[in-house]
This record gives C-alpha cells, sequence and structure tokens, in this order.
C-alpha cells in the first residue's frame, strides 16, 4: 500500500485558512456542502450579538491537533486531516462572523503547544480541536492559559485524548467548556458565545455561555423503557469459587503489569498467566490449517457482508483462533488478552485475533483485547457471574444523541450468552490500517447495558448504565460502534472519567449482581453517570 504523506503542521495565522481571508465566493465554492447539512439549525436558539468595529472582534487562536497520517491512527490510516480542516475553518468563519480565527496547529509533539501559547498576548481565547489521536499533543496546556477556551473532540479521531485529559481540565478552574458532537452545528453554537468579549464579558461568563449552549443541545430522553431481558446468575459462593479458579492468558505484555495481576488474584482470584510473542506465534505457526480453513468459512457463511477482506486473510484469522485455543488448553485457561496492536504491527503476529476473539466470547470464554488485564478480569468475573460475554471498548461521547458510543474491533455477536439470539455481523478491515480481519457486530437497539471496569488495585469498582439505540455506521475508527443513552448525567460521565479510556459493557441490568459481588470482594461501587 502506497502511504499518504504526513501533514506538516500549520503555521500560526495561515492567511490561506484565516477565518478573515475566506470570502463568501471562496465559502461558497468549497464549502458549501459541509454548511449546508447544519447552517439550517445554527441560528436557533443563539442571541444575535450586534457588530462591532473589525477592530474589536475577538481574536480566537482555532487550534488543530493532529498526529501523522501515515501510520495506523485514530480514525484511520490515510485520514484527510486536511479537508476536515478546513470544513471547520470555512463554517466557522461562516457561521461566526463577528469573530476573527486565527489558525494553528500542533502535531504529536508537546513542543508545539509550546510554540502556540509563545503567542498568546496577540489572542482572546482558545478553540482547542482535536482532530486525531495524537496522545503527546498536550491539550492540558493548551486550555491552562486562564482566557476562556472552548475544547471540541472530533468523534472517532480525538476521543482517546479527549477523555483521557477531560477530568484534568475540567478541574483546574480555568475558564473551559467542551463539544464532543456528531452535529458540527453544536460546535459552532459555542463558538459563537466568542463573541461576548467584545461585550466586555469575562473569561468565566464565556465558558458558562459555552457550557449553557451544550446543554440547550443536548436532547433529553425521556423513555427508559426496555425490551425484556431476565439475567439469570450464578449463586454467589459458587460464583467465587468459579473465579478463583479462572486462569487468563496475556500475551506479548499486560495493561498495570505485575501489581494488576497480583490484585487480581488477592482480590478476586483470577490469575493472569504471561505468554511471550514468541510463543503465540510459534502456536500459529503449527496450528492446523485444516481446521482454521472451517473456521473461517464458518465465518464467512455466517456473516451478514464482508468488505475488502480476502478469504486468505480470514483464514489467517482461523489459524490465530486454533492457536489461541491450543494455549487455552495446555494451561488450563478460559480466556486469554493479546498486546494485538503492538503484536501486529511490531511483526511477531502473523494475524489479528478479532475473530478469534468474538469466537471464545460468544461460546462463554473470554477474548480480550490489547493486553488489558483489569477490562480482561471484568470480562472473566462477570462473565462467570451471569454467563454474558463482556464488550471491551474505547468510549465516545456524542452530545447530539445524549449518547455514549462504544466503539471497538472485536465484539461478541451473542450479547446474551451462548444459549442467547445472535446478531448479523459484518467482517471488515481493521479500521485503524486497514489490513486483517475484524469485526462489525450489530448489537440490538432497545436493551438496558451495565458498563464496568473493576480495578483491584485501588479495591473500586467504576459503573454506568446505557439504553442502547442502534449501531453507528461511521468508517472512521474502530468498527463496532454500539451507541447508548446513558441512564444519569452524561455530563458528569464525561468530566469525572478516570480509569484509562476502556470499558466494559454487558447485555443487561446487572446492578443487583455487582453490588453483591462488590459486598463480597469489598470493593467500592463508584456510580459514574
Amino acid at each position: 500500500m502506497k502511504k499518504p504523506n504526513a501533514i506538516p503542521p500549520l503555521p500560526l495565522d495561515d492567511p490561506d485558512r484565516s477565518g478573515t481571508a475566506i470570502t463568501r465566493r471562496r465559502f461558497v465554492s468549497r464549502c458549501a456542502a459541509c454548511v449546508a447539512c447544519g447552517s439550517a439549525s445554527l441560528s436557533s436558539g443563539i442571541r444575535p450579538w450586534a457588530a462591532e468595529p473589525p477592530s474589536r472582534r475577538p481574536k480566537i487562536r482555532l487550534v488543530f491537533c493532529e498526529t501523522p497520517n501515515d501510520k495506523p491512527i485514530w480514525p484511520n490510516i490515510g485520514y484527510r486531516f486536511d479537508a476536515r480542516r478546513d470544513q471547520i475553518t470555512a463554517l466557522l468563519a461562516s457561521q461566526c462572523p463577528d469573530i476573527e480565527f486565527r489558525t494553528a496547529s500542533v502535531m504529536n509533539d508537546p513542543a508545539h503547544a509550546e510554540a502556540v501559547l509563545e503567542r498568546d498576548a496577540e489572542v482572546d481565547g482558545y478553540l482547542v480541536c482535536i482532530q486525531g489521536l495524537g496522545w503527546k499533543n498536550d491539550i492540558v496546556k493548551l486550555c491552562a492559559t486562564g482566557k476562556p477556551t472552548l475544547l471540541a473532540d472530533n468523534l472517532y479521531g480525538g476521543s482517546g485524548l479527549f477523555l483521557r485529559e477531560i477530568a484534568k481540565i475540567m478541574s483546574a478552574g480555568h475558564p473551559v467548556d467542551w463539544v464532543s458532537s456528531g452535529n458540527d452545528s453544536d460546535l459552532v453554537a459555542s463558538a459563537r458565545r466568542f463573541a461576548g468579549l467584545a461585550q466586555g464579558k469575562s473569561g468565566a461568563e464565556i465558558a458558562a455561555a459555552f457550557r449553557s449552549a451544550r446543554r440547550h443541545n443536548t436532547p433529553a430522553t425521556t423513555d427508559w423503557t426496555c425490551k425484556a431481558d431476565p439475567v439469570r446468575s450464578l449463586d454467589m459462593d459458587k460464583a467465587i469459587q468459579e473465579l478463583r479458579r479462572t486462569r487468563l492468558l496475556v500475551v506479548g505484555g499486560g495493561r498495570g503489569g505485575d501489581p494488576m495481576r497480583q490484585a487480581s488474584q488477592k482480590v478476586t482470584g483470577i490469575e493472569f498467566i504471561p505468554i511471550p510473542f514468541e510463543t503465540m506465534a510459534a502456536a500459529y505457526d503449527r496450528a492446523d490449517r485444516k481446521a482454521a480453513r472451517s473456521f473461517a468459512e464458518r465465518w464467512m457463511h455466517k456473516a451478514q457482508s464482508i468488505g475488502g477482506v480476502q478469504p486468505e486473510e480470514i483464514e489467517k484469522a482461523g489459524a490465530m483462533y486454533v492457536a489461541m485455543k491450543e494455549l487455552m488448553s495446555q494451561h488450563g485457561a478460559r480466556g486469554i488478552s493479546i498486546h494485538c496492536l503492538a503484536g501486529f504491527y511490531g511483526g511477531h503476529l502473523k494475524a489479528y485475533p478479532c475473530l478469534g476473539f468474538c469466537q471464545l466470547n460468544d461460546d462463554g470464554l473470554v477474548g480480550g483485547c490489547e493486553a488489558d488485564q483489569m477490562s480482561a478480569m471484568t470480562m472473566a468475573a462477570i462473565g462467570v457471574l451471569t454467563g454474558r460475554p463482556g464488550y471491551i471498548s474505547d468510549p465516545v461521547i456524542d452530545t447530539s444523541k445524549n449518547a455514549i458510543v462504544y466503539a471497538h474491533c472485536v465484539a461478541p455477536t451473542k450479547p446474551f450468552g451462548p444459549g442467547g439470539a445472535a446478531n448479523p455481523f459484518q467482517i471488515l478491515t481493521h479500521s485503524e490500517d486497514r489490513q486483517g480481519a475484524s469485526i462489525r457486530s450489530l448489537l440490538p437497539a432497545g436493551y438496558m447495558t451495565t458498563t464496568l471496569e473493576i480495578n483491584p488495585i485501588t479495591r473500586q469498582v467504576l459503573i454506568h448504565r446505557a439504553k442502547t439505540i442502534g449501531n453507528n455506521p461511521s468508517d472512521m475508527a474502530c468498527r463496532t460502534k454500539l451507541e447508548a443513552v446513558v441512564q444519569g448525567d452524561l455530563e458528569k460521565l464525561t468530566e469525572h472519567w478516570s480509569m484509562g479510556w476502556h470499558r466494559v459493557t454487558f447485555y443487561g441490568d446487572l446492578e443487583p449482581q455487582v453490588k453483591e459481588l462488590c459486598s463480597r470482594l469489598k470493593l467500592q461501587l463508584v456510580s459514574e453517570a
């Protein structure tokens, strides 16, 4: 595959992208399509601001946080950051004529944020757009100037960095608010509040206006009627005994390292067995190819569709599944978690484990992503207790639907357990690099779910519940994107996010079972929403 060129950082105040340099004629010719989709609703509820002389227009630094696109990234390799950047710049120039936007960019380097802030004196505030998942972009520093700042997530692009840092940003006491919406009109509605600076409003008042606009455009949810879904759970004494007999393999290292493994065994009884990449690779090399082909044919036959994946790639996924099962059998384990991205990108693994993980989860076992030991342990614990598979995800917040989106390239197709109904699925490439084989599970809507993270080190359990409303079809980022409306306060959930990006989602209202588990294991239950 020919790799696209990386996009260099924008120079400060690039005249071609400055809000003042885009005329109406240029805007209409270049960006009419992107404006048409949202312009009709942009003025609704937004108080017009009386025009001031040009010298009085607030000057806002529009900072795009990006990352090179010639490697696997969120949203995906080859993502057109330039096109999205131009779309946002033109939209703001058109819809916020009383504000002067001065553009800059940072490219996954903390020093770039310093360079932007060196010219802090010439602007009145900041609009920080997280375009892609550049973990080294210092959005905390960009939001700590003391000037009114609006932080915006490009959904399925910067969501991990946004959720990892938002609690730190919001607790610092600076005049900052945020937008994380699938509708660009919500970004415009908040950005227009910068105009209040020309009226003498303080940074705190502007931030409050950002928040008011966001809350106004976040729809309320009143219908919490869910489809019937009784959960049969194991007797707690038997469940705890079973947990203490549970082994999970972790391949290629593991998030949390030895402290997490030790805490897991001490608190829940679940034992992690470290496996090097070399052992996994050897098992793949000797995997029965006939059996691998049989699994591949079964998956292809059941798939609703197959997009961009050749049969040989699915056979490789079948060989990986056979190899995982062999290692699990050798060690008496009921699950496995693999540092899959490092393994595949580093050349240690010849296939992604995504389809095999799906099969394990459908069969009542554990297939855990990214060697995330805490999440794999959560999957195993609740799986033993309820017989239901967990779904590790990278969540995304979408206030335009008052929703959270659970996104990943692995999900079960039997969310109610091995004996439950199966939902349709598609076989696609892995999203970040457009290689291998992964799965988009079209999970059922209208059900209550319980999302958890059990941390044995802090002895805390995070919990929130949400009603599923559908599957987002976006081609950006991970393939499966289950949308759900949070029961509680989405703003609280967002601004107090902790324990890393991942969460584990289960179908069913499992709060009673989780409360009993916490009581028995002496864990603190923390309601996120």
